[in-house]
């Protein structure tokens, strides 16, 4: 028996010393790292990413502007996002947007204007919805402006006699927005084809200035291809809260004479009141 005993001793000390390494090693990761006198015990978390690293993806307080005043730009409601928005105009017109993020980066919704509902006029005439669609394809970068293409049915004066709207609405658009160097100040060029009746293609060219997001400054030159038809829209965007703002605008600056429907070509005044969030 000692003999054996004596034969198998050099396999079995090595047996025996492995196992002790194995268990030592499972202990120590059982009982966690070793806390010495200067070790800290409290978990480290990694720190959230700030603004000096780049953009964070819907870290900003303010809903998209979407549009200025007459004018798309390339931003879109975030997926889940909706917008309301409220437009009151000459004769005590109304005209209400309503919007919905249904996709990353497409948006659809719908308008209606009704003639007439402000005021002491007896006639209220409601007209027939029109649809809105945009979706912003390319984000943009330093160098490029972000992109989207659009539709938009709604126009703007209704005429009864001829039954369609003295400005005509924007149709089908492509629309970049790009920085210009100046942080807020931001150009929103655009191309658009009303209707395929006549095939003719207008351009727009705003632009706007966020002073910190207090106050949106906007400049339009709209509706060009002629000088005569074009417009140009001036005004400013209040943020009173992250989710509400309301908009005081003049169209068609320097116009004059009137539509065969007798209404005034311009200048306009017009109040907006929108409000977006998210679902």
């Amino acid at each position: 028996m000692k003999d054996k005993i004596s034969k198998m001793t050099p396999w079995a000390a090595a047996l025996i010393l492995c196992l002790g390494l194995s268990t030592r090693t499972l202990a120590a990761e059982a009982a966690g790292p070793a806390k010495g006198p200067d070790s800290d015990s409290k978990v480290k978390i990694k720190p959230k990413k700030s603004p000096s690293d780049g953009p964070i993806e819907g870290g900003g307080l303010l809903a998209p502007d979407v549009d200025l005043i007459d004018a798309p730009t390339s931003a879109v409601l975030d997926y889940g996002g909706y917008s309301s928005r409220t437009r009151f105009f000459s004769r005590g017109g109304m005209l209400q947007y309503v919007s919905f993020g249904v996709y990353q980066g497409l948006n659809i919704g719908g308008s209606l204007t009704i003639d007439s509902l402000i005021g002491s006029g007896t006639v209220v005439r409601a007209r027939a919805p029109n649809a809105q669609v945009k979706w912003r394809f390319y984000d943009g970068d330093h160098w490029l402006p972000s992109l989207a293409l659009g539709y938009d049915g709604q126009g703007y004066i209704y005429n009864s006699t001829s039954r369609r709207y003295n400005n005509r609405q924007r149709g089908f658009y492509v629309v970049a927005t790009q920085e210009l160097g100046l942080p807020g100040l931001q150009a929103h060029p655009s191309l658009n084809i009303s209707d395929f009746d006549g095939n003719a293609f207008f351009a727009s060219l705003p632009f706007s200035y966020d002073i910190k997001d207090k106050v949106l400054l906007m400049l339009e030159w709209d509706n060009i291809q002629n000088f005569l038809d074009s417009r140009l829209n001036a005004g400013f965007r209040v943020f009173i809260t992250s989710h509400f703002a309301a908009d005081f605008s003049v169209r068609a600056i320097g116009q004059g004479g009137t539509f065969s429907s007798g209404d005034s070509r311009g200048p306009e005044r017009i109040v907006q009141l929108r409000y977006s969030a998210n679902f």
